[in-house]
């Protein structure tokens, strides 16, 4: 899949090289050409200089080819101008803005763009969003028959007990990472919004973990 990322900080470049190595096809924007250094030598993506709420320079970009957009610069005004023009303007179907107002990150949030905030939860949020069948396990036992994934679960479970996510999906929930600190669930847990929720899973269920966890609240006994 392509994706477009605007910012080539530290975020950016980490999420530029993770993409590239694992096989996707990527394309960073940023005004300073000298940020592209730190994508080193190795990434065969495609570098824009520009701004990333520019038609054109989008456009150079292949907004319109691709899968998701990931708003990753150091201004939040420009992130959430980007982003807008990404889905409003271009149609992408998965736009993600890094925002540092945490209030202002709430008010994008409940308009559909998810926001995420610090470097290396960024970094891991933004896979999960741009890649959200999850396949990108953490961890797996010896013999590979269990693996820990993040879930990639329905926005209408958010407020729902993690319980039941757990029912509905058949897994085990591990940890849940909130704002960017880990915590282990328990009987009264509810699934807040912007968690990223890591669950055990047999490794052969990894596969249709994203259509089980895909489903709503009150459809899993349908």
């Amino acid at each position: 899949m392509h994706i477009v990322i605007m910012g080539c900080g530290r975020v950016g470049s980490m999420l530029a090289r993770q993409l590239g190595d694992a096989g996707h096809s990527v394309a960073v924007i940023d005004r300073d050409a000298e940020a592209f250094r730190r994508l080193g030598p190795e990434f065969r993506g495609t570098q824009v200089l520009g701004m990333g709420f520019d038609r054109d320079t989008l456009i150079k970009a292949r907004i319109t080819e691709a899968h998701a957009f990931a708003a990753v610069s150091s201004g939040d005004n420009s992130n959430i101008i980007a982003a807008r023009v990404a889905r409003e303007q271009f149609g992408v179907e998965i736009v993600v803005a890094r925002i540092y107002d945490q209030k202002r990150a709430a008010v994008y949030e409940r308009l559909g763009i998810p926001t995420v905030a610090t470097v290396p939860w960024t970094a891991d949020r933004l896979l999960r969003e741009i890649i959200p069948e999850g396949l990108i396990s953490e961890w797996r036992d010896p013999s590979g028959k269990v693996a820990i994934a993040a879930i990639p679960y329905h926005r209408d479970w958010i407020g729902r007990p993690v319980h039941r996510l757990e029912r509905a999906v058949s897994v085990h929930v591990a940890s849940i990472i909130r704002f960017g600190e880990a915590l282990l669930p328990d009987d009264s847990s509810v699934i807040q919004d912007g968690d990223i929720i890591y669950a055990a899973v047999l490794t052969a269920d990894l596969v249709t973990l994203p259509d089980r966890a895909g489903i709503r609240p009150g459809e899993e006994t349908a």
